[in-house]
C-alpha cells in the first residue's frame, strides 16, 4: 500500500532539510513526498529547489502565501498514495511513527487516523463524544478538517 506523505510548509528554512532526511528514512517503503511551500520568504523556497528537490516526488509552490488549509488541499490534490499522511514541518511527530499510525488502517480498524502528542503513544479508538466533552475546541478543529477533507475528495 503505497501512501501520500503531504509536507506543507511555511518559513521552514531552519527544519526542512532535517525533516526530509526524516520521512526518506521512515520504515514504510512505499511513499511519495509532496512539499507544499506556502510562499515562504525565509529562503525555504531555494532550500528546496536547491537541496531537496532531488529527493522528493514533487513540490509545489503556492504564489502566495494562503495558508495551510490551502497547502494541505493543493497536496491532497496531487497525492496519489493509497493513505495520505500529513507531517508538519516543525518536526513535531517523528517519521518513524508512521507504521504505528497507518496500522489501524491496513488492519480494518480506522477509515482515518490523528496523531496526538497528548493523546498518549499507543492507538486506541476515541469517540467523538469524548473530544467534544473534553476539547471542544479540538473537536471543532477536527470536524472541520473531516468535513473538508471529505469534501475535497468528492471533488477530485
Amino acid at each position: 500500500m503505497k501512501s501520500s506523505v503531504i509536507i506543507p510548509c511555511y518559513n521552514e528554512a531552519n527544519t526542512i532539510e532535517n525533516l526530509i532526511d526524516a520521512v526518506l528514512s521512515a520504515p514504510y517503503p512505499d511513499k511519495e513526498i509532496i512539499i507544499v511551500d506556502d510562499d515562504s520568504s525565509d529562503g525555504t523556497r531555494q532550500i528546496l529547489e536547491d537541496r531537496i528537490a532531488a529527493k522528493v516526488s514533487r513540490i509545489i509552490y503556492q504564489k502566495q502565501n494562503q495558508g495551510k488549509g490551502a497547502a494541505l488541499r493543493e497536496g491532497i490534490r496531487a497525492a496519489t498514495g493509497d493513505v495520505v499522511i500529513i507531517q508538519d514541518a516543525d518536526l513535531e511527530y517523528d517519521p518513524a511513527e508512521y507504521p504505528k499510525m497507518i496500522e489501524p488502517i491496513l488492519n480494518d480498524k480506522a477509515d482515518v487516523v490523528f496523531g496526538s502528542r497528548f493523546m498518549g503513544g499507543e492507538p486506541h479508538r476515541v469517540g467523538a463524544g469524548s473530544i467534544l466533552q473534553s476539547e471542544p475546541k479540538r473537536f471543532d478543529s477536527i470536524h472541520k478538517l473531516a468535513k473538508g477533507l471529505k469534501h475535497q475528495f468528492q471533488s477530485i
